[in-house]
């Protein structure tokens, strides 16, 4: 099907370019997903749709979950290169470069780079530093994104998605033995109406910390994804908005409290928000999960795999928030069992399991059509009969470039678009 002359708008000038959409004769997933977008963003919290899982809901969730990847697949890890803890890509490039753009009905374009640094100790699964003397910044890493549909991804999405990306930890648990669970008031964030409501410091911290020596981060990360969100708002006020919040472990706590900052104080201008939350570990107290349950226009939904421990933590003290989505990857026939702390948290995993989980009916049949290599990009978890070679999301030989006279160096992009 072919809509001739359509305008698209270049999130980058403001400007309409005139274009060609295509889309694919097989495109009723995405179009029943136009359709039913409020109710897939829990509008009715979900009911019914999650025992068994309803189809366009699985290719919804997988959706959001291959964004918050690609926040992963995008960070800078390596402590050997001068922008350790940066995102690899220019923004316009990003989802191209990460695989998610080819054949793709929900077009996106990043708007905006988040940075977080925090004034409580924090291990270095948080804040990765680079060894470099001539490194990028020393304080701060590149901790998500904020995007907005384009008009092309509007047509497929039903409306203008504002899209808010948290990338979690770099290795995945070594925090939970070097943490302090300790609770601190949000009163800062509810903007003084509620001292008495206790969340977790170290996801607090993340979200509010700001550093005066900091190119990056001279404010918080909360102060620059809420004014790339208003900013938004206010661009696309005249059109039928949603507010999409979403990230794994890590990201998917500062995820909850970026939405419940959102409605609490106003700045969704009343425009519902959704929160598709990853091996989420808990987030605040009863007095956060009573405010939570008290905010209209806010749904959350967290997807945990039964194994992993993550979404138990922290232990005492600590309420979960929002609507459950459970399964058991360990079912699945295509993974090594019995897995082990790292394969049951891992994301791509994760959105393996969304893809096939048969909840209450028990078992495991994949019922979206989406390839099961993805498993092995960042750990080797898939069974050897299905070929697929472990860790094989890399650059192409870690940045080392072969010069003129034979020998190799390191050699990166100085003209990063950080903003």
């Amino acid at each position: 099907m072919v809509l001739p002359g359509y305008c698209s708008m270049n999130c980058f000038t403001g400007r309409r370019n005139k274009k060609t959409i295509t889309t694919n004769k097989d495109d009723t997933p995405a179009i029943a997903i136009a359709k039913r977008w409020k109710i897939l963003s829990g509008s009715t919290n979900w009911e019914t749709l999650l025992d068994p899982l309803d189809q366009n809901l699985r290719r919804y969730i997988i959706h959001y979950g291959e964004r918050a990847q690609a926040a992963y697949d995008a960070f800078n890890n390596d402590k050997a290169s001068k922008f350790a803890g940066s995102c690899r890509y220019k923004k316009q490039e990003l989802f191209e470069k990460v695989g998610i753009k080819m054949a793709n009905p929900f077009d996106y374009c990043v708007t905006k780079y988040l940075y977080a640094t925090s004034s409580a100790p924090v291990p270095d699964a948080f804040i990765l530093r680079s060894w470099s003397r001539e490194a990028w910044s020393r304080e701060s890493n590149w901790i998500g994104y904020v995007a907005v549909a384009t008009d092309e991804g509007r047509l497929a999405l039903g409306r203008r998605d504002v899209l808010i990306v948290w990338r979690g930890t770099v290795r995945t648990l070594e925090w939970m033995d070097d943490f302090e669970f300790a609770a601190v008031s949000a009163a800062e964030m509810l903007e003084g109406n509620d001292d008495e409501v206790k969340v977790h410091l170290g996801w607090y911290s993340i979200y509010t910390s700001d550093d005066p020596r900091s190119r990056f981060n001279k404010t918080s990360a909360r102060y620059q994804v809420l004014t790339e969100l208003r900013r938004l708002v206010e661009l696309y006020k005249n059109e039928e908005i949603s507010i999409t919040v979403t990230g794994h472990s890590l990201g998917a706590a500062v995820s909850t409290l970026n939405a419940v900052d959102i409605v609490a104080n106003g700045h969704n201008n009343g425009c519902p928000v959704a929160v598709f939350a990853f091996a989420s570990p808990r987030v605040g107290d009863d007095r956060f999960h009573k405010l939570v349950n008290n905010l209209n226009n806010l749904h959350i939904l967290r997807v945990r795999n039964e194994k992993d421990v993550v979404p138990m933590y922290p232990v005492i003290g600590y309420e979960e928030v929002g609507v459950e989505l459970g399964m058991d990857t360990e079912k699945s026939r295509y993974l090594k069992g019995p897995g082990n702390l790292n394969s049951w948290h891992n994301l791509e995993v994760y959105l393996h399991g969304v893809a096939g989980t048969q909840g209450s009916r028990g078992g495991f049949e994949l019922e979206v059509d989406r390839s099961v290599a993805l498993v092995n990009k960042h750990m080797d978890a898939l069974k050897e009969e299905y070929c697929v070679p472990s860790f094989w999301w890399c650059e192409k030989n870690k940045g080392m470039v072969q010069q003129i006279d034979g020998s190799w160096k390191l050699e990166e992009d100085d003209d990063q678009d950080h903003f």
